[in-house]
C-alpha cells in the first residue's frame, strides 16, 4: 500500500465506492478506500435494494430523483448492469395520521416533478390482488421507484474507480485517525499508516466509531434489520411492485422465483448483532399473513440480517465537520444509503473538488443541525 493519499475514504460499501468513483471521474485519483473486510461485505451486501423517491422532505426527494437518474444511466456511464427494475413502490396506509401525512408528501413530490398516484384501497388491490385492503384508507404508488442490486452497483463504482487509479485497500481496519493543529493528518490501519489531509467517514453503522477516533461525536447508531427469502408464492406476480404495509413496516418484493420479506422491529435496541432469530421471523410472518393471507403457504428458504446506520431524525450526516479541517461525514442514512449512494458520491465529490455541494442543497444534513435547532425528521422510514 502507498503511505499517503490526498483523500482516504473509510468504508468499502456502496457509499464509499460511489464517492471514490465520482472523485476519480472528476480527475482526483490520489484516493484510497480502506475497507476492513471486502467490498460490499457489510450493510450493502445485506440490503433489500429498494430504490424509491417517495420521501417526506425535499432534500431526500431530490437525493432520490438524482440517484434514480444516475441508476438509469449506470450501464452507459459506468459500464455495469445495476439490475435496476422500475416496478414501483406501493405504500399501503391504514392509519389516519399516515394517510394524511402521505397526501401531504405527494403534494411535495409532485411539486418536485415526481409522478405519484394517490390510490383508493380497491385500486391498490387491483395492482396486487392477494393483498387484504379492508382496513386501508388509501395508498400511494410511484411507478419509477423499484429495486436494484446493491452489490453490483458497489462493484461497478469500485471497478471504474480502480481503473482510474484509486486504490482499494481491503482487509485493513482503521485503528486511529491522527489530528493535529491544522486538522486531519493521517489514518492508521492495521496494515500501515496513510498520511492524508482529508478523511471521508463512509463507514455506515460503524461511522460513529470511526468519527470518535478523530474526536468527533456523531449520533449514528447501528440497528439490526432482518430479511427473509420465501418461495412457493405464485400468487404474487413477478411484476409486482415493492409493497410496504406502512403501519407495521412489513414489506415484500419479488426476487427470482420467490419474495424478499422484511420488517422493522421498533422495540429492538441498538446493537451490532447480525444474527437472525426465530422470534422475529414469527412476528414477520404474522404481519405478512395478516396483509396477504396466501403467504401462509409460503416456504421460508433462508434469512439474513444487516445493519441500518440510524440518526435521531432519520436523515444522513453529510458534509464537513465544523472545527475539524479535513474530516467529512457521509453516513447515517437510516436505511436509505444504497438508494441515495449515486447522489451522495456526486455531492461529496463536489464538496471536495469545488468546495461545496451545488447540485442539491444538503444543508439539512449538516451535523450542526443536532445542536442548532430542531431538525426536520424524515417520516417515511421503514
Amino acid at each position: 500500500m502507498r503511505d499517503r493519499a490526498s483523500v482516504v475514504i473509510v468504508g468499502g460499501g456502496v457509499v464509499g465506492a460511489s464517492i471514490a468513483y465520482h472523485l476519480a471521474v472528476r480527475g482526483l485519483t490520489d484516493v484510497v478506500v480502506v475497507e476492513r473486510f471486502g467490498l460490499a461485505s457489510g450493510s450493502t451486501g445485506r440490503s433489500a435494494g429498494g430504490v424509491r423517491q417517495q420521501f417526506s422532505t425535499e432534500a431526500n426527494c431530490r437525493m432520490s430523483l438524482l440517484s434514480t437518474e444516475k441508476l438509469l444511466r449506470f450501464p452507459a456511464e459506468v459500464g455495469w448492469d445495476p439490475r435496476f427494475h422500475q416496478v414501483g413502490y406501493l405504500f399501503l396506509l391504514s392509519r389516519e395520521s399516515d394517510w394524511q401525512a402521505f397526501q401531504r408528501n405527494v403534494e411535495l413530490q409532485r411539486r418536485l416533478g415526481l409522478d405519484v398516484d394517490l390510490l383508493s384501497p380497491h385500486a391498490a388491490q387491483a395492482m396486487v390482488s392477494p393483498v387484504v385492503v379492508d382496513d386501508l384508507l388509501g395508498a400511494t404508488f410511484c411507478g419509477t421507484d423499484g429495486h436494484a442490486d446493491p452489490t453490483q452497483v458497489c462493484l461497478g463504482y469500485a471497478t471504474q474507480a480502480r481503473e482510474r487509479g484509486v486504490e482499494v485497500l481491503s482487509g485493513a481496519a482503521v485503528t486511529d485517525i491522527s489530528v493535529g493543529a491544522s486538522g486531519v493528518e493521517a489514518v492508521q490501519t492495521d496494515a500501515g499508516r496513510l498520511s492524508t489531509p482529508l478523511v471521508v467517514d463512509a463507514a455506515g453503522p460503524w461511522a460513529a466509531e470511526v468519527a470518535h477516533m478523530a474526536g468527533v461525536e456523531v449520533p449514528i447508531r447501528p440497528y439490526r434489520r432482518q430479511l427473509y427469502y420465501v418461495e412457493d408464492v405464485s400468487m404474487i406476480p413477478r411484476s409486482s411492485p415493492m409493497v410496504v404495509d406502512f403501519a407495521s413496516s412489513m414489506y415484500f418484493r419479488p426476487e427470482g422465483p420467490g419474495l424478499l420479506l422484511g420488517m422493522t422491529d421498533r422495540s429492538e435496541p441498538s446493537s451490532f448483532n447480525m444474527d437472525t432469530d426465530e422470534e422475529f421471523l414469527a412476528m414477520l410472518i404474522e404481519n405478512a399473513v395478516r396483509r396477504v393471507p396466501a403467504l401462509e403457504r409460503a416456504r421460508v428458504v433462508r434469512g439474513w440480517a444487516g445493519l441500518y446506520d440510524v440518526t435521531p431524525d432519520a436523515n444522513p450526516v453529510l458534509g464537513p465537520v465544523p472545527g475539524l479541517r479535513g474530516f467529512l461525514m457521509a453516513a447515517g442514512f437510516s436505511g436509505h444509503g444504497f438508494m441515495h449512494s449515486p447522489a451522495t458520491g456526486q455531492l461529496v465529490a463536489e464538496m471536495i473538488i469545488d468546495g461545496c455541494a451545488h447540485t442539491i442543497d444538503v444543508s439539512p444534513f449538516s451535523i450542526e443541525r443536532f445542536t442548532s435547532g430542531a431538525p426536520a425528521r424524515e417520516q417515511t422510514v421503514i
